[in-house]
């Protein structure tokens, strides 16, 4: 019998599999608490659990089920790891830290310790944005509920015991509202008390603007953040960078977005990469001032990461200034990403086609 994924379960799938077995309920509990929060790297570990309950995990479950072909770190101590699974493909997910000095209501300076685990929902990915690295070998496959949380594990693996991780972005491979209900049973054990329990207004999903699952994420009432790449100002430009985008108006997308605030009360944030003279002029940032201020939403604008091969380049810190500075000047609340990881290949794809080419030549290699 092929062994069935653990993190692909809730905690009452879980509860229901071990009553079967003549287990108490409380006992899927310990289990949970064992993967979450003792971050235990198998069932063996498990050792407030008798010796035949672990010895029936072991022969029903799996707990990782992809291999770690690398691992990366950067100078600013972002970390890539690179998964491959069962059947082959690769996918990547980052943590970025972030330790923020503020100051609390008494005047006393506190320190937030936040730790970002950034994740893919598919190997590959269908949108194909011209720029993008995930995207060049297409899609492959979705991933499942528990292939998601594996990746969160793995990052939460990486850390300090007294570290967790506080935030999550769906901003890794792949489009996550063309794989809904495993992005959404990932947000739920992610947001769970039994599971990670980070909270669902630190989760942000972002998506190229599929205005159906946008309705749809809304009427699933989780209040996450909901991250629009955008990344044109208008419907020409942005179908010339994301394919996907023909059949999509952006005001599609914002009718979409406005709905999604309606039913959440989560304001939407407008993604936007900085492509050096593709849509960084001025005429482009008064088009976006009027998108955002219609949706209500923020902007984030972003670096763009050099893929080699793709003819984008990064634009300078002076660009980014002034295009900021005109959607301020228009009541825009815009803020620059911060660009973290650039040494490690962070841009999505990068790590996943850098092996993926080392693979395939290592694959079709003369073994004289």
């Amino acid at each position: 019998m092929n062994r069935e994924h653990i993190l692909n379960l809730d905690l009452p799938a879980l509860k229901a599999v071990l009553a079967d077995a003549g287990m108490p309920p409380f006992r899927a509990q310990q289990v949970e608490q064992w993967i979450f929060q003792h971050r235990a790297t198998s069932f063996d570990a498990m050792s407030n659990l008798s010796r035949s309950d672990r010895a029936f995990l072991n022969e029903r479950f799996t707990l990782f089920t992809a291999d770690v072909v690398r691992t990366v770190k950067g100078h600013d101590l972002t970390e890539k790891i690179l998964l491959q699974w069962p059947d082959g493909g690769l996918t990547e997910s980052v943590m970025i830290p972030c330790d923020d000095d503020r100051a609390d209501d008494y005047g006393q300076t506190v320190v937030a310790h936040r730790r970002t685990a950034c994740l893919s929902t598919q190997v590959g990915c269908p949108v194909g944005c011209a720029f993008c690295a995930s995207g060049l070998d297409g899609l492959k496959r979705n991933l499942t509920r528990g292939e998601i949380i594996e990746q969160a594990l793995r990052l939460a693996h990486l850390l300090p015991a007294e570290r967790r991780l506080t935030n999550v972005v769906f901003m890794g491979m792949g489009e996550p509202l063309a794989n809904l209900d495993a992005t959404v049973g990932a947000i739920n054990t992610l947001n769970s008390a039994w599971g990670f329990h980070i909270s669902a207004r630190k989760i942000t999903v972002s998506t190229v603007g599929l205005p159906s699952q946008i309705l749809a994420l809304a009427a699933r009432a989780i209040p996450v953040t909901l991250a629009i790449s955008l990344h044109a100002p208008n419907d020409e430009l942005r179908r010339q960078i994301i394919p996907w985008a023909k059949g999509i108006s952006i005001a599609g997308i914002a009718s979409a977005a406005k709905d999604y605030f309606q039913q959440t009360g989560r304001e939407v944030t407008l993604e936007y990469i900085m492509l050096s003279g593709v849509n960084t002029q001025a005429q482009h940032a008064a088009q976006l001032a009027v998108i955002a201020k219609n949706m209500r939403a923020n902007v984030n604008l972003i670096y763009y990461n050099e893929v080699p091969g793709l003819p984008f380049l990064r634009p300078d810190g002076r660009v980014m200034l002034a295009f900021q500075q005109q959607l301020r000047s228009a009541g825009v609340n815009v803020h620059v990403r911060r660009s973290r990881g650039r040494d490690v290949s962070a841009a999505c794809g990068q790590l996943a086609r850098q092996d993926h080419v080392a693979l395939n030549i290592h694959t079709h290699a003369d073994p004289g």
